[in-house]
């Protein structure tokens, strides 16, 4: 195990996804216009390099949310990091702004988001996996001025601690699998999709399943009806019906950053209201165009006089029989209660994810961690854990803040804002001759 005495940082990021990312673009920007200043910042990323949903950069895919939306320019309308800037370094300025439309495709926004990364790889410790979060050895929480980040290298076991003034936890989302179901190379979750698909044979692959009613789940069914044109598809989901993804204009309101504020200070009634009438613009919905696709590819079979498209509506999995290669599903139809079986050479489980929950990482300093009535983190309007007052380093969660900061909070929506109000609150807590001009002052 090695400890670099000089290897105190003012922050380390855990994980280095999109929103880790942001905030190094944050840090970059204020030591940029104020270089007397710098802050310090690593990260740790347990993945060998960057990779943001790999597994579902499926063909013609698209983004739900504006190029605009990236990781700067919300923050910093000229910021040499925004999506404008990687269109023009990569020759396609002229030609996006010709396509008229607000919304690039997922290979294309990752494209972005890997040119933005490779800016910072100097700070970043890919192939890193951080196994401890703790207090110096003898030090008491109110003596401590950092905490230790312990990491291993995945390539050689080796372990490095490093010492910070504040962590930045953005580990991502969890993937869901319902009560029961465990995942093999003939069952899958769609966080691995297209790395499972790749691995089987097309030609073994004549019946497919996918369980789920929202967005991947239909993008799964599309692309599995299109790429196994040999195969049987049943799209299997509760719903009696795909639900269409509300991103009209008002509603998507509910993702600005003011909306943050209104979430955060409202009451807990208020609160209730954004989640029962705003629920349908990103959870268990689909956007139409990838509904009507769906809904053309069975009415073309109809007027063909072949099926090998179903929907298998208000039914959900009851159990998952595997037998060698043979997959039995054991379904529950709702409408009749009656069970039926269905043979598969693959099922995928489209079931989403569960927020991050830092407890685990956190070990011990946990017990500095407050909690409201239902359990959950207390966590301020900066992202900061609210701690005990003897706990003086900052600890900073970039996700499962749903329940005080809303429904943008697992979303890239407000990342940009998000991640200045991080830096601006990591560089405040630093002593005044230190920090140099507020981080919203220095960006424009």
């Amino acid at each position: 195990m090695g400890t670099r005495a000089h290897e105190i940082y003012d922050v380390v990021g855990i994980g280095f996804g999109p929103s880790n990312l942001s905030l190094a673009i944050s840090l970059e920007e204020h030591q940029e216009n104020v270089p007397a200043h710098p802050t310090r910042a690593a990260f740790f990323e347990r993945q060998s390099a960057f990779g943001w949903h790999r597994n579902m950069l499926l063909p013609s895919a698209t983004m739900q949310i504006s190029f605009l939306k990236d990781l700067a320019t919300f923050r910093n309308p000229v910021s040499r990091f925004g999506y404008v800037s990687f269109l023009h370094e990569s020759g396609r300025l002229a030609r996006f702004v010709n396509n008229m439309d607000f919304f690039p495709t997922r290979l294309e926004f990752h494209q972005y988001l890997e040119w933005a990364a490779s800016r910072f790889t100097d700070r970043v410790s890919y192939g890193s996996d951080v196994t401890a979060i703790r207090l110096p050895q003898g030090a008491g929480a109110g003596s401590s001025e950092y905490l230790q980040v312990e990491a291993r290298d995945n390539a050689t076991g080796s372990t490095r601690v490093v010492n910070a003034r504040n962590v930045a936890i953005s580990t991502g989302l969890v993937p869901r699998m319902p009560d029961g179901m465990e995942r093999d190379e003939r069952v899958w979750h769609s966080s691995e999709f297209l790395e499972k698909y790749r691995r089987m044979n097309p030609g073994d692959l004549k019946s497919v399943a996918v369980v789920g009613a929202g967005q991947s789940a239909a993008e799964i069914t599309r692309f599995l009806y299109d790429s196994l044109p040999h195969a049987e598809v049943s799209a299997i989901f509760p719903s009696y019906g795909y639900s269409v993804a509300d991103d009209t204009p008002f509603a998507n309101q509910i993702f600005d950053p003011d909306a943050v504020d209104d979430y955060y200070y409202g009451t807990d009634k208020a609160r209730e209201s954004f989640w029962r009438y705003h629920k349908n613009t990103n959870y268990s919905v689909v956007d139409s165009d990838v509904i009507k696709d769906l809904y053309r590819r069975s009415y073309d079979e109809d007027v063909q006089g072949t099926e090998r498209l179903h929907f298998l509506n208000m039914t959900r999995v009851r159990e998952v029989k595997r037998a060698g290669d043979e997959t039995r599903v054991l379904l529950d139809t709702l409408l009749d209660g009656h069970t039926q079986e269905l043979d598969v050479d693959a099922i995928v489980f489209a079931t989403g994810y569960d927020s991050m929950e830092p407890s685990r990482l956190l070990g011990d300093l946990d017990r500095y961690c407050l909690r409201d009535a239902a359990g959950r983190h207390r966590v301020q309007r900066d992202n900061r854990l609210v701690t005990t007052p003897e706990l003086s380093c900052g600890i900073y969660i970039q996700g499962g803040t749903e329940h005080t900061h809303g429904l943008s909070s697992a979303l890239l929506s407000n990342i940009a804002v998000r991640s200045g109000e991080i830096a601006d609150s990591i560089v405040g807590s630093r002593p005044a001759r230190d920090r140099g001009q507020p981080l919203h002052a220095a960006a424009v």
